[in-house]
């Protein structure tokens, strides 16, 4: 469960996790957000930079090695994000109901039921915020957040976080550490859900 947003801020904080704001300019910005439950998004904080900050079980999140332009990853045109150097982001669900569907069936079902899928960067905080709803089995995909090539087209990877085995390239260090990877946009997956919100309120 999400502490208030001002321990949200505070935990920012204390792992020197605000950029791109300074502390003061963070906690400046929060006090204007409604008093609500929600997540505290930082806008423009680097996926690269958040995920070595995650922890499960003592062990620090990573980027999967083949991933080396995650924080190019943006939103897609029609998910809205407001226009703020802080924003809440309401009514999380993790979309364990949708696991086992590819990225490319659930994107159009999300908008038809009124929902907003996750940024990468949000799922990022998400976790740093409440390391519980990271779950072996249970865990999720981002895909508001697409990589655009430079001939227009959508890359085919669609990026999530699961919770490594530590197997290949990952190293058995890196077992049941929070990873931050990508699925390809048709592939489907029994373990992962897509993260979703109602609402991003500056």
């Amino acid at each position: 469960m999400l502490p208030p947003v001002a321990a949200q801020v505070d935990r920012l904080v204390s792992l020197d996790a605000t950029a791109p704001l300074t502390a003061e300019e963070l906690r400046i910005a929060a006090k204007a957000l409604p008093d609500r439950p929600g997540l505290l998004v930082v806008a423009g904080a680097a996926p690269s930079a958040l995920a070595p900050l995650l922890r499960r079980g003592g062990r620090a999140g990573f980027v999967v090695a083949d991933m080396t332009d995650v924080d190019d990853f943006g939103p897609l045109p029609d998910v809205a994000v407001p226009d703020a150097p802080v924003y809440l982001l309401e009514g999380l669900d993790r979309g364990d109901d949708l696991a086992d569907r590819s990225p490319d069936e659930v994107y159009p079902e999300l908008a038809r039921t009124g929902r907003t899928p996750l940024l990468l960067a949000e799922g990022v905080q998400w976790v740093l915020q409440d390391p519980e709803v990271l779950v072996r089995n249970a865990c999720f995909m981002t895909i508001g957040s697409r990589l655009r090539r430079p001939n227009g087209r959508l890359d085919a990877r669609t990026p999530a976080l699961w919770i490594s085995n530590g197997t290949g390239r990952d190293g058995r260090e890196r077992r049941d550490a929070p990873k931050v990877g990508w699925c390809w946009a048709g592939n489907r997956h029994t373990w992962l859900g897509f993260a979703s919100a109602t609402a991003r309120t500056p």
